[in-house]
């Protein structure tokens, strides 16, 4: 037979401060009738833990709601966002994006540093704005910082895999930043970032189970399955550019996704697409180009129309393969090309996706916009955070 276990007063404390810690995050500032309603705890408990909070600066009193009665009741209490920072970095090819956020995942500022041609000192360079960008903020360290990188992150060890074609810089970064006395380091597949801002501030909010298919440069998938990302054993869950799918000339290999899914909607294979379609394209093969060709696709009259067509056909061809083996219900398309198709592309996809699976899916264009990565980051490493300073499990 087994016991039920009582929480001790400590484990009950904890519990009641992450519960109020929690709120005031979701909710902003609040009085303490407004906790005792939220939480169902007694006055007395609430009185005791906002106290608790304020002599361990995560909470502080931060004025008084107007339309209450002036007095103790009326107080607002806030966490402290300032208590502790945290950095999102987005590592292209081309070059670094960052964000120094605080407590409570509110942007402070931001910062882009370009790749330059021949120049090997890119880590350092940022690793040095991210430093200065915090303390133009007032932040003299970083409690941590998650990073959004290309390849594949070994979910046992968190090192990149690199296969020989990313740039010696980004390892050099990693160990740079990893190297920042008291701060953690949180490193993720750029696109499991997305999937992650696509779950919790973008187009799959009310979905725990759905794929979020990037479209870009290259192309990826993150997986999420009943609330959970799927990273996979080696880390490679998503990897989908590697897929073999009819219509190309060959097959991929194991050190080259050329002949897969991403020889169909890469953005070159979108550009060369474009040109058979008569519309014009920019002189590189580039996601900004391919992104501008689908943009200007949308609406663009029959020519746009065909080629959109074409292009949803291709894309349904990878999207089958993947939803009638997980089944997620709901496809996302994000990336730079499937936000400029937006819910045109979305529509055509879905349609296309219906005649080639039994399987119900929906597909819906991503909303965590552009910076879909660093938002991701800063969610990341905000989990982070606030497990080391609320306790939470």
């Amino acid at each position: 037979m087994t016991t039920a276990r009582t929480a001790t007063p400590s484990t009950a404390r904890a519990i009641n401060d992450r519960l109020a810690l929690n709120l005031l995050l979701s909710q902003g500032p609040l009085t303490a009738p407004e906790l005792r309603t939220l939480t169902g705890l007694s006055r007395p408990t609430v009185a005791d833990l906002l106290e608790r909070l304020q002599r361990g600066g995560l909470v502080a009193m931060v004025g008084e709601r107007g339309e209450q009665r002036r007095g103790p009741n009326a107080r607002l209490y806030a966490l402290v966002a300032d208590r502790a920072h945290l950095g999102g970095i987005d590592v292209r090819s081309t070059g670094v994006t960052l964000v120094v956020a605080d407590l409570t995942g509110r942007t402070l500022a931001t910062a882009e540093i370009p790749a330059q041609p021949g120049s090997d000192d890119l880590a350092d360079r940022t690793v040095g704005t991210l430093l200065e960008t915090a303390r133009s903020v007032g932040a003299d360290r970083l409690h941590t910082v998650a990073v959004g990188a290309p390849g594949l992150v070994d979910p046992a060890t968190g090192e990149l895999g690199n296969s020989g074609k990313l740039p010696r810089w980004h390892t050099e970064l990693l160990a740079a930043l990893r190297a920042l006395p008291g701060t953690e380091v949180i490193l993720e597949n750029e696109v499991n970032l997305a999937g992650i801002a696509e779950h919790r501030i973008g187009a799959a909010r009310d979905r725990d189970t759905f794929v979020l298919l990037w479209l870009g440069h290259g192309v990826g998938a993150s997986v999420m399955l009943d609330g959970r990302l799927r990273r996979g054993a080696s880390g490679g869950t998503g990897e989908i550019g590697f897929l073999p799918v009819p219509g190309t000339v060959t097959l991929p290999s194991a050190t080259g996704c050329e002949g897969g899914f991403h020889s169909l909607v890469g953005s070159q294979a979108i550009c060369e697409l474009a040109r058979r379609h008569g519309l014009p394209v920019p002189e590189s093969g580039q996601a900004p180009q391919a992104e501008a060709v689908v943009r200007a696709a949308v609406g663009g009259g029959p020519a746009g129309a065909a080629f959109l067509t074409e292009l949803a056909e291709r894309i349904a061809v990878g999207a089958a393969a993947v939803c009638v083996v997980l089944d997620p219900g709901c496809l996302v398309l994000g990336g730079e090309v499937g936000r400029a198709g937006g819910a045109d592309l979305a529509s055509l996809v879905e349609r296309r996706l219906a005649g080639l699976s039994p399987l119900r899916t929906e597909v819906r264009a991503g909303t965590a916009g552009g910076g879909a990565v660093l938002a991701g980051a800063v969610l990341t490493a905000g989990d982070a955070v606030r497990r080391d300073l609320f306790g939470e499990p």
